[in-house]
């Protein structure tokens, strides 16, 4: 449905290379990355607001490169809405018409099933300042759909909203990419709305594609030290591999359950999979060390403890009520174990 092939833009300061990308019909899709990534550069290369210096973009096999933005069958929808403040929700709603030549029976019945699906019959007369968060990201939702494009651009939607309104609208669009045949790409660095919305995906960095691949993938076997510290696997530690033990550090050695293709590289492992405790477990965990504890984090429901093992702090995540039972803090001695499955090699 959505083809990228060696594009690169032509920006002051900042540029995309080289992205090779491939989105399938009908797919929800996730673009993630840190801030200044060139995430946002991507979707608006893509929609024709901004020049493409070298490369092919193509929507359902027809190559939209040089077709401006009205032509493409792209809608998008930015993270502060971007809605006209002088108009009101239905002539929002309705401002693309100006610029898309649709059937008018069409497009009052698309314009019913938005109000309706979307919830905004009540609203039609307001004007954008006199709604909340949650409707105005979906009035701004209708005004992308209202011009039935093939491909919905979303620009971080969720970022803006209480929590709240967050979760709504994340059910809001899960239900409308089901009930439709729109694909959706969108650009998010929130993890579960990532995992929640999205089979596939893809991380971008400096204006590169770093990995592309289903979320499992990205989040459990990412491809570099960057990808693995962005998903949140915490610890990230150089390895030399001698047949199914890494060697951390001077001495430290970490049992694998299998043999590494390289002889040197990283291993990753998420602070969730290790578990600490104060005696010895009779498990099937093959990794335990002795460690001091060095910090705690709180973290909301949780909390993170850094643990001292030799020269090496692993992170591990603990709720609040077996930190108390257990009387962890800092200087106590402890035992951490991790399953060698939890150990991601690169």
């Amino acid at each position: 449905m959505i083809t990228i092939e060696d594009l690169e833009t032509r920006l002051s300061g900042f540029n995309l290379r080289e992205i090779n990308l491939s989105i399938e019909e009908g797919e929800f899709f996730i673009l993630m990355g840190p801030t200044g990534a060139g995430k946002t550069i991507l979707l608006e290369a893509l929609a024709g607001l901004i020049p493409i210096k070298c490369g092919r973009v193509l929507i359902g096999g027809r190559d939209v490169t040089r077709l401006p933005p009205e032509k493409r069958g792209i809608g998008i929808v930015y993270q502060d809405y971007a809605l006209f403040p002088h108009l009101t929700v239905m002539e929002n709603i309705k401002y693309g018409l100006h610029f898309h030549k649709l059937n008018r029976k069409e497009a009052e019945k698309g314009l019913g099933e938005l109000i309706e699906e979307l919830d905004l019959a009540h609203l039609g007369n307001r004007l954008p300042l006199n709604l909340s968060g949650g409707e105005l990201q979906r009035v701004a939702l209708a005004r992308a759909l209202m011009v039935n494009p093939r491909v919905l651009l979303l620009d971080e939607p969720l970022s803006a909203l209480d929590p709240g309104f967050r979760e709504d609208i994340r059910h809001e669009l899960k239900r409308l990419h089901r009930s439709s045949t729109v694909t959706f790409l969108m650009v998010t660095h929130d993890f579960a709305e990532a995992l929640s919305l999205a089979d596939r995906g893809a991380v971008i960095s400096s204006g590169r594609i770093e990995q592309i691949g289903t979320m499992e993938d990205i989040f459990k076997r990412p491809s570099t030290e960057f990808i693995a510290d962005f998903v949140g696997m915490k610890n990230i530690f150089a390895a030399e591999f001698r047949g199914s033990r890494a060697i951390l550090g001077e001495d430290l050695h970490v049992e694998l359950g299998r043999r590494p293709l390289n002889s040197h590289g990283y291993i990753a492992i998420r602070p969730e999979d290790i578990v600490i405790h104060k005696k010895a477990l009779a498990s099937s965990m093959r990794n335990s060390f002795g460690g001091v504890v060095k910090g705690l984090f709180d973290q909301g429901f949780y909390y993170e403890v850094h643990l001292q093992v030799g020269k090496l702090t692993f992170k591990s995540l603990i709720t609040k009520k077996s930190l108390f039972e257990l009387k962890i803090h800092e200087g106590v001695e402890i035992l951490l174990s991790f399953k060698s499955a939890a150990i991601h090699t690169f």
